[in-house]
């Protein structure tokens, strides 16, 4: 959790400090991070198919074979990041001018300095998603949050040393960002040569493409990148539907969208926990204690949803002061952040958290088909009903958002009390 804190406090952090460039650069990081989210989705699910074969290994007690998952995992991720990065750089202007939709010129601009540099950072996510999701297969989330908390030092003095001590644009949020990955990257790998992890990259690394192994780790990461991505993509849509509505409100999105990411946390870090305890479950093939620690951290991830969102509610007026936005711009982010976080607190657990007790369970392919139908009928129809037809603008970006949040519920929950997802084949 304290991982994810520092990586949403960064994230924040990095908007407020590119806000005193303008307006204009806010909307342009924000479009641009649309994408980069994308990819670390992309790779974050390629890197949970990793952890959850490697825990299930490691439930078994079979650690030889959870040491091959992870160097097949980060030398595959390696190489698939070289081939997407050098796609995103083709299609770097088709990016700007056709997908982020009609963008005001000096937005463009913006997004396309940025790109350029943060683009290069893409293989250094790759490995490093790879890396942290390999410790916390392990257990071992110290290692992490301590490799964390290095990167978000790096951005964060670097973006404060750029933006106002060389008076920087958005270069100064774009090049902390290439290190601090990069730095991370190589820490995370440097860790992962010690022997006496039950994960870990062998001395002297001799690596040999094993087909079974890659396909068992696709098995899991391809369902759940889908998933991912196509919850990604959904979003950038819409975000082309807020585009059209102007900068105030582009803004007013990206800063609802910074301050949301703190109302989600719990969730999300409680949700990383789950992956590790029940693929350990399922290795063992204990599926009472599956549903035990299931339960137990659902109830954890509801009661720090409610903390925290309702600490957020109190302190929007304060956060928006920080960001030194126009009133307009205040008044839809306040708005959008009140109805969000109040959201949160019911529904954003069984929405996310519950399915990756499904996802460790080898049951990816129901988590996919219900997240993928979801988003693009739920979500992006529902959406641009919302915003466009029903005159909401923004805000019924949001509702849809939530709308969807209530049908993905109804299904994982309904799955989760039955008993299908028990009998998936676990890796021998």
């Amino acid at each position: 959790m304290l991982e994810q804190l520092l990586a949403v406090t960064v994230g924040m952090a990095d908007s407020i400090m590119v806000a005193r460039v303008g307006e204009s650069a806010v909307s342009a990081v924000s479009l641009v991070d649309s994408v980069n989210i994308l990819l670390i989705n992309i790779f974050a699910a390629l890197a949970t198919g990793g952890a959850v074969v490697a825990g299930q290994y490691l439930g078994q007690k079979n650690n030889e074979k959870a040491c091959k998952v992870g160097e097949q995992l980060i030398v595959f991720a390696t190489f698939i990041s070289l081939a997407i990065m050098t796609l995103m750089y083709i299609g770097r202007n088709f990016i700007i001018n056709v997908v982020f939709g009609q963008i005001e010129p000096n937005v463009a601009a913006n997004a396309n300095t940025y790109m350029l540099i943060v683009l290069a950072s893409i293989p250094f996510i790759a490995i490093y998603s790879s890396g942290a999701a390999l410790f916390r297969s392990m257990g071992n989330s110290r290692i992490t949050m301590r490799t964390s908390m290095i990167m978000n030092i790096i951005n964060v003095v670097g973006n404060a040393i750029l933006i106002f001590g060389f008076n920087m644009g958005v270069e100064g949020v774009a090049i902390p960002t290439l290190v601090s990955r990069a730095v991370a990257a190589i820490i995370i790998v440097a860790l992962l040569r010690d022997e006496n992890l039950e994960v870990h990259i062998s001395k002297p690394f001799r690596y040999k493409y094993d087909n079974k192994m890659v396909f068992k780790i696709l098995g899991i990461g391809i369902p759940n990148g889908i998933e991912n991505s196509m919850f990604q993509l959904g979003k950038i849509l819409l975000l082309s539907v807020v585009a059209g509505f102007g900068t105030a409100s582009i803004t007013a999105n990206a800063v609802a969208n910074a301050v949301a990411s703190f109302g989600i946390l719990p969730g999300l870090a409680i949700g990383l926990g789950l992956i590790t305890v029940v693929s350990q479950c399922v290795g063992a093939g204990d599926y009472e204690q599956v549903r035990y620690y299931t339960k137990l951290l659902l109830k954890y991830a509801y009661i720090s949803l409610i903390i925290v969102n309702v600490a957020i509610i109190f302190a929007t007026p304060l956060i928006l002061d920080i960001y030194n936005l126009s009133a307009e711009t205040s008044v839809m982010a306040k708005k959008i952040i009140i109805f969000h976080s109040i959201n949160a607190c019911f529904t954003w657990a069984s929405a996310f958290t519950l399915p990756n007790a499904l996802r460790a369970s080898n049951d990816v392919r129901y988590t996919m088909i219900v997240g993928v139908g979801s988003m693009w009928i739920t979500r992006i129809g529902f959406g641009i009903l919302l915003a466009k037809y029903m005159n909401l603008g923004v805000f019924g970006v949001w509702v849809a958002m939530i709308i969807d949040w209530i049908v993905r519920s109804i299904f994982f929950v309904t799955r989760y009390r039955g008993h299908k997802w028990e009998i998936r084949e676990v890796y021998n």
